[in-house]
């Protein structure tokens, strides 16, 4: 191989490598717009069968591990029915196409049936897949606190939680026994 060849090559990997997180701002961009307006069906078929959604802890109707596509459907459904609004602001990757992580910094608002804003915060996603498919998703929020404040709203006006199956199997066993 000649050196020109060469330094092609790699121009062109490097040009490839640098329209990735735009393909994939474009891709989640389409996915959130989606998801803003109660769709969260695109947003489903990224995940894995087996993801893991790691959550904030706290006392909120989100908190925790989501474990497995069924469970991520009722975190999103959750999200959907809580009318949160958000925009990716940026994306950054590492990683191989088929072990890639993400960086995703995302900013998330919800308001009221009156327009007032019940809720706003910042956070950075930390995603991890495998051959294109999410297998593990963590959320970093600026201010967890918000989001115990904004569940307790919610309760308010009367926006019921989408629990989770682990929730529901505990309440059939309390039926049961």
């Amino acid at each position: 191989m000649d050196v020109k060849s060469g330094l092609g090559g790699a121009a062109l990997a490097i040009g490839v490598r640098a329209l990735v997180p735009q393909l994939l701002t474009i891709k989640f961009g389409r996915d959130t717009k989606r998801l803003n307006a109660g769709d969260h069906s695109t947003l489903l078929d990224a995940y894995a069968d087996d993801a893991v959604l790691h959550f904030a802890g706290g006392q909120h109707r989100w908190a925790g591990d989501w474990v497995g596509k069924a469970e991520i459907d009722r975190f999103l459904q959750n999200f959907t029915a809580a009318h949160v609004q958000g925009k990716i602001k940026k994306i950054a990757i590492s990683g191989p196409p088929w072990a890639l992580t993400m960086w995703v910094r995302f900013d998330d608002h919800a308001d009221g049936p009156d327009g007032m804003r019940l809720y706003e915060n910042r956070t950075v996603l930390v995603i991890r897949t495998r051959w294109g498919k999410i297998v593990d998703h963590e959320d970093f929020y600026i201010d967890t606190v918000r989001l115990g404040d904004f569940d307790r709203k919610l309760y308010e006006l009367a926006v019921a939680p989408v629990p989770k199956r682990e929730a529901l199997a505990e309440t059939a066993a309390r039926r049961v026994g």
